[in-house]
């Protein structure tokens, strides 16, 4: 499973022109989440887990020593099977490494669900739809977390 992370002061995401999903007004975390082939529940709560409690967000002293909630903000999930894609063989990116839209589905959900249990906001995209997402970046910070399925 792979996220891009980033760190937003707004972010939002679109479906036939109409919001569907949007961070709040603190701002926030855009996760862009790419389910591989192989990947299970727990890779999903791996990732919730770093999610919740990853330190991005600046201190008093400007030091990235707070977390999402800690700072009183949201998350917006985003489903992105590209992020499982693979260059090296030429300049199309073959997607065999995606995990289908069937077994993907169940898993983003999963990581939704640990995340609100959590106690967190979270908002998401809409599964299987042409979506058009904004945002801006606060830092900009961006982090790319790997959690590779078992084996």
């Amino acid at each position: 499973m792979r996220a891009v992370i980033q760190r937003c002061t707004r972010a939002s995401v679109r479906v036939d022109g109409a919001v569907v999903g949007a961070l709040g007004e603190r701002g926030g975390l855009a996760v862009l989440l790419g389910v591989e082939v192989g990947d299970t529940r727990a890779e999903a709560s791996r990732v919730a887990e770093k999610l919740a409690k990853l330190r991005i967000f600046e201190d008093a002293a400007g030091k990235m020593n707070l977390s999402v909630a800690d700072v009183g903000g949201s998350l917006l999930v985003i489903s992105q099977f590209t992020l499982a894609g693979d260059c090296s063989g030429g300049n199309r990116p073959s997607f065999v490494r995606a995990a289908r839209p069937e077994d993907a589905e169940p898993l983003v959900a999963h990581v939704v669900e640990q995340l609100r249990e959590r106690g967190l906001h979270v908002e998401t995209g809409r599964f299987r739809t042409e979506m058009k997402v904004e945002l801006l970046n606060d830092g900009p910070v961006t982090i790319v977390l790997d959690v590779p399925p078992p084996g």
